[in-house]
């Protein structure tokens, strides 16, 4: 212990003094005695100078210091540097948190307990408009201005997020929502769901429209199935009974089309392509869909193919035909008598490919070409049902354009007519054998595609919707279905009268 050392060493320089008293009188063992207690009290002010000197540099190694002195500085050393090591780590756990919540999607603003800035992130100031560290300490409701935002931050708790429009962009939406964590703090935490708003947008949407689409056919059905089940023996003629029945069986086969589509559809979106697709057959897919096209035209259009035997894609010849398919009926449907259909399959620029389908239809406002290829929309919704159609057909074609790696390029203008392109990349484009896509003979494997296309067509054709908006994709020939209204119609007011 530094106390009894020093105990110690007074008491032996006491016995010394002592012995001078003896040997040399009383004062000369005092002042023996009073020499030895002044040097030990300069020693130690010589050993606190030196520990005050070295206060003033911490980072430099203290000087080695006799007796008590020495473990005095040897432990404060040994505290300093373990205090340091503890600064230094606490300083990265700091610096990790920070770069942690610098990187968050979320914003995160912390606030004191009256709502004023001490810190945020930066996708706060992003997001919120903040500006840090000039916004630190100031009231967030100063700076954080709209209603819905204010209103929540002034209620007394905070359960659940809210809604509000971001500040600086009002088209982007915001869930925020106040947590409080001490006495003394609360933390804002803001996020942007406008992607998610935007698809639950699109889910009600996508809802909403097959339920109309749906709705229709039922009503016909119902309507009907009503009228043969409460009418009176007698009172209606087999004519009569045929007809609505054909008119039944054709409300039946739109709904058949319809899910057929939704399938498709969802085959397309949940599956993925294949790793190594052969060869298409991108001629033999235009040949086994131009009988069913000329059969639905039925003359009334002047059809012209380019078309380039040797050139072919690597793919899935099923979906690259619901493509063919569906821009070829749009055309043909879209078109009135008497206009001029282009279809073209031809090498492009840079060693792409390109299928090109151009009519001199009635064409497309620009504003609609963004959402044309968006399930069951619809610019003319009158045209669109009249002219038969799931509005499902360019929805498909996107998609299978999306898993060729192609692209869909459309150019409309109203009065004028369209061009809808399939690009196919360089790395899909392979040569293929040469074709007689022109001639009246077609192969057996054509012939036997031709016939399926144009049955098809007999029954339902293929299409989509392109000059009023709608994507198409069902299969009726353009002599059945104006059809469709007149049911609507009919079906209502037979119910209603019958006895």
């Amino acid at each position: 212990m530094v106390w009894l050392r020093n105990l110690i060493l007074l008491v032996l320089w006491g016995l010394v003094a002592l012995v001078v008293r003896f040997a040399a009188g009383i004062d000369t063992g005092w002042m023996v005695f009073s020499l030895g207690v002044l040097a030990l009290l300069i020693w130690h002010l010589f050993q606190l100078d030196q520990l005050v000197r070295w206060t003033q540099n911490l980072r430099e190694s203290p000087r080695d210091a006799p007796g008590s002195w020495g473990v005095a500085v040897v432990r404060l050393h040994r505290h300093l540097r373990k205090l340091e090591r503890e600064i230094a780590e606490g300083r990265e756990t700091l610096q990790s948190w920070l770069a942690a919540s610098q990187a968050l999607p979320d914003g995160v603003v912390v606030l004191d307990e009256n709502f004023h800035i001490e810190w945020c992130n930066r996708e706060a100031r992003r997001s919120l408009g903040l500006r840090f560290p000039s916004d630190r300490g100031q009231y967030l409701l100063n700076l954080v201005r709209s209603p819905e935002f204010v209103r929540y931050a002034q209620q007394e708790t905070w359960p659940e997020p809210a809604l509000v429009p971001a500040p600086r962009h009002p088209d982007r939406i915001l869930m925020v929502q106040i947590i409080e964590y001490s006495r003394r703090r609360k933390l804002l935490v803001a996020r942007d769901v406008t992607q998610l708003q935007r698809i639950e947008t699109t889910r009600r949407d996508f809802v909403a429209n097959v339920s109309h689409e749906l709705r229709t056919p039922l009503t016909v059905l119902v309507g009907f199935l009503e009228t043969l089940a409460e009418a009176a023996p007698g009172t209606l003629s087999d004519e009569q009974k045929a007809h609505y029945l054909a008119l039944m069986r054709e409300q039946a086969q739109r709904m058949q089309n319809i899910v057929g589509d939704l399938l498709t559809l969802s085959a397309l979106e949940s599956t993925q392509a294949p790793e190594n697709p052969g060869p298409a057959g991108m001629v033999s897919v235009i040949a086994g869909s131009r009988p069913g096209i000329e059969a639905l035209s039925a003359g009334k259009h002047r059809i012209e193919w380019e078309i380039d035997p040797s050139l072919d894609v690597l793919g899935v010849a099923s979906e690259l035909s619901s493509a063919v398919s569906n821009l070829l009926s749009n055309a043909v449907r879209y078109t009135p008598a008497g206009g001029r259909i282009i279809v073209r399959w031809r090498p492009g620029r840079d060693g792409t490919a390109e299928f090109s389908v151009t009519d001199t239809g009635i064409g497309l406002e620009a504003k609609h070409i963004p959402r044309i290829t968006q399930r069951f929309y619809r610019v003319d919704r009158g045209r669109s049902r009249a002219s038969g159609g799931t509005g499902l057909g360019l929805a498909i074609t996107k998609h299978v354009a999306i898993r060729h790696e192609a692209d869909l390029d459309i150019e409309s203008e109203p009065g004028r007519g369209s061009t809808f392109t399939l690009r196919f990349p360089a790395e899909r484009v392979v040569g293929g054998p040469p074709h007689p896509v022109g001639s009246t003979v077609p192969t057996d494997a054509e012939a036997g595609q031709a016939e399926v296309a144009l049955d098809a067509a007999r029954e339902d054709p293929p299409g989509g919707d392109q000059a009023s908006g709608e994507p198409e994709s069902d299969q009726a020939p353009g002599a059945r279905a104006p059809h469709d209204a007149a049911a609507v119609q009919e079906a209502p007011r037979l119910a209603a009268s019958r006895p």
